[in-house]
C-alpha cells in the first residue's frame, strides 16, 4: 500500500470503533507552542479558542460517534524537557475525549515493541510515522497488512495493559 497517507482527520472520520496511537519517542519537533512553553508561557485553560486544535475537533467527533481514541506513550525517566511539555498539554488531549496512558520505559524492557509510533484504525489500518534522530518527521506510511497489523494491536495492548492512567502519572 505505497502511498501518501490522507490527512489524519479523514483517517479518523473513517474509523468506526477504535483508533489507537502509540508513542514511544522522548522528543519530536521543535514547534512554536513548544518554544514558547519553554519560555514560560502557560496555556489558558479558562479560553479553548487559544488552545482547542482542529485535531481535537477530529477527535471529539470520532468520540461523539462512539469510537475509542486512546493513546499510549512510552517514556524514559527522568523525562525530556518534550515530554513533560506533552504531559502539561495532554488535558487537551483529554477534553477532546482522548484516553492517554504513560509507561515508563524501565517497565517496558520485556514488551517487544515496534520501532515507529503509529496510529492504528479499527485495528485494520496503521499510518506509521518514520521520523529522524533529532524528532523531524521524515514521512507517513500506511499499512494494512493483516499481519502486522495484529502486531501492532497486539504491542498497543501490551503497553496499555501496563500503562499509567495521565491523572495518576506524576512527573517529578
Amino acid at each position: 500500500m505505497p502511498q501518501t497517507p490522507p490527512p489524519f482527520s479523514e483517517l479518523l472520520a473513517g474509523a468506526a470503533t477504535s483508533a489507537v496511537h502509540l508513542e514511544t519517542r522522548d522528543t519530536y519537533y521543535s514547534t512554536p507552542r513548544f518554544e514558547a512553553w519553554r519560555s514560560g508561557d502557560e496555556v489558558d485553560w479558562a479560553d479553548r479558542s487559544a488552545w482547542w486544535q482542529p485535531f481535537h475537533d477530529a477527535v471529539a467527533a470520532a468520540v461523539s460517534r462512539g469510537v475509542t481514541v486512546r493513546r499510549a506513550r512510552v517514556v524514559s525517566e527522568p523525562v525530556t524537557e518534550y515530554v513533560r511539555w506533552e504531559h502539561y498539554l495532554t488535558r487537551a488531549n483529554i477534553e477532546a475525549g482522548e484516553d492517554v496512558r504513560w509507561l515508563p520505559r524501565s517497565q517496558a524492557t520485556r514488551l517487544l515493541l515496534p520501532a515507529n509510533d503509529y496510529w492504528l484504525f479499527d485495528g485494520r489500518l496503521a499510518r506509521i510515522h518514520h521520523f529522524a534522530g533529532a524528532g523531524d518527521l521524515v514521512r507517513d506510511e500506511l499499512a494494512d497488512d493483516p499481519g502486522l497489523m495484529g502486531q501492532l494491536a497486539d504491542a498497543f495492548e501490551q503497553v496499555w495493559n501496563l500503562a499509567i492512567t495521565h491523572d495518576e502519572y506524576k512527573i517529578q
